[in-house]
């Protein structure tokens, strides 16, 4: 199936609250980066569009009708040309308060050290080298966190665009997506704590 959502927001931007959002409106399953995590071929397949390669999408996506994070994230101007007919929804939230997140989370990592398999080669070209690996330098982060920001609303229409935060729940949502507001509440889930618990777990069992 074709993809009919992409996500441009980058992680820790309520990415994980946002793919079970679209999963329970109906959107199929909803790409993220724990698909990677668990799918070791996947990290391949990545690392092949970083490096330039001409990127497969139907392989990538098979199965899908939608993603959000990263990998994809990076990719959004590619998936956006591929996928004309998909709706882009690109998450934010206070630059701070997601910089202290990242440092907790996804950027706890070592992203200045030579990759040790496959998933952190990966990492590496696909987010390394958007921050240029200054994973902890704060202004130059949040300089990369808003500069991404401002070319998502510069390169995608505004009718193909929704600028969201999870916070704002169901209703902004449904209404871009024009599909019905749900009656449970707005899923909210991978606070850094959850984060931490899941990559830990993870990792163990690799």
């Amino acid at each position: 199936m074709p993809l009919s959502v992409i996500g441009s927001g980058l992680g820790r931007t309520g990415t994980m609250s946002l793919k079970l959002a679209l999963e329970r409106l109906g959107f199929g399953r909803c790409y993220h980066m724990i698909e990677v995590f668990q799918a070791p071929p996947a990290a391949g397949y990545w690392e092949a569009v970083a490096d330039g390669g001409k990127p497969d999408w139907e392989q990538i996506f098979e199965g899908f009708g939608a993603t959000v994070d990263w990998p994809s994230a990076t990719y959004y101007k590619e998936l956006a040309a591929a996928y004309p007919e998909a709706k882009i929804i690109h998450t934010e939230r206070d630059p701070e308060a997601w910089f202290k997140s990242t440092q907790a989370t996804i950027f706890a990592r070592d992203l200045t050290a030579e990759p040790t398999n496959p998933f952190e080669s990966m990492i590496w070209k696909v987010i390394g080298d958007m921050f240029e690996r200054r994973m902890h330098e704060r202004d130059w982060v949040i300089s990369v966190f808003n500069r991404h920001n401002a070319e998502v609303r510069e390169v995608i229409p505004a009718d193909r665009l929704l600028i969201y935060e999870v916070a704002q729940g169901w209703e902004p949502l449904c209404a871009f997506l024009g599909v019905p507001v749900p009656a449970e509440p707005m899923p909210k889930v991978n606070s850094t704590e959850e984060f931490q618990t899941r990559v830990a777990a993870m990792t163990a069992n690799r």
